[in-house]
């Protein structure tokens, strides 16, 4: 006779361990954006309201912890484009979303970190990638096949522009500049709609145009 093997438990993070790592991903994320990659654990930590043996715990060096926090943002910033499409069905409304998403998430001032602190091929951070530029890629199609936008900007025209007027201009107080962030987007996104109303320079930047060495 044969003894039935017993069902293999599946181990799942505890709800507060979850919220543990939330808390110092997004403790980090405020530090990074504020004082850049190098800040020390022991501060993330405090901010965080968790001791330093749970950061090491869940993020055993810089490079990893780096990479989780931008990965997040992005993956956020998708997020909210791909509910503005569900939400509405309007292609331009998920444009505006994930421009004033990717400001909020602070993109341009975390972006730089993917090429000046750890392995910007790693399979994680090129998933996230990826995933943020066909999205933007989709919209900006389904948008321009509906006529809103018009024809002759790219996906690395939005992405340049984005990091470009959400990062404050040197020598002003970050915080402040906050304040206008969202209404020059705001301009930016109005000069992105068709009927265009001037003739563009040069031609549509492409992703593979803004990653070419």
């Amino acid at each position: 006779m044969q003894t039935a093997t017993p069902a293999r438990k599946v181990t799942r993070p505890r709800a507060d361990a979850l919220r543990n790592r939330e808390r110092i991903v997004a403790a980090a994320r405020e530090m990074f954006v504020e004082d850049g990659p190098d800040v020390p654990f022991d501060e993330i930590a405090r901010r965080a309201g968790v001791g330093n043996a749970t950061v090491y715990r869940n993020f055993p060096d810089r490079d990893a912890l780096v990479r989780e926090v931008v990965c997040s943002v992005m993956d956020r910033t998708a997020e909210a484009a791909e509910r503005a499409l569900a939400e509405t069905g309007d292609a331009f409304a998920a444009l505006e979303r994930f421009v004033h998403t990717a400001a909020d998430e602070r993109i341009s001032a975390l972006c730089p970190m993917v090429c000046s602190t750890f392995d910007k091929n790693h399979p994680d951070l090129e998933a996230a990638r990826e995933r943020v530029e066909r999205l933007v890629e989709e919209v900006m199609r389904r948008a321009r096949e509906a006529g809103r936008l018009r024809p002759d900007v790219g996906v690395g025209d939005l992405l340049v522009v984005v990091a470009q007027l959400s990062r404050p201009p040197a020598g002003t107080d970050c915080l402040r500049g906050d304040r206008f962030v969202h209404r020059h987007l705001q301009l930016f996104l109005d000069g992105l709609r068709a009927p265009a109303r001037s003739v563009l320079c040069g031609t549509a930047v492409t992703v593979e145009e803004l990653r070419r060495p």
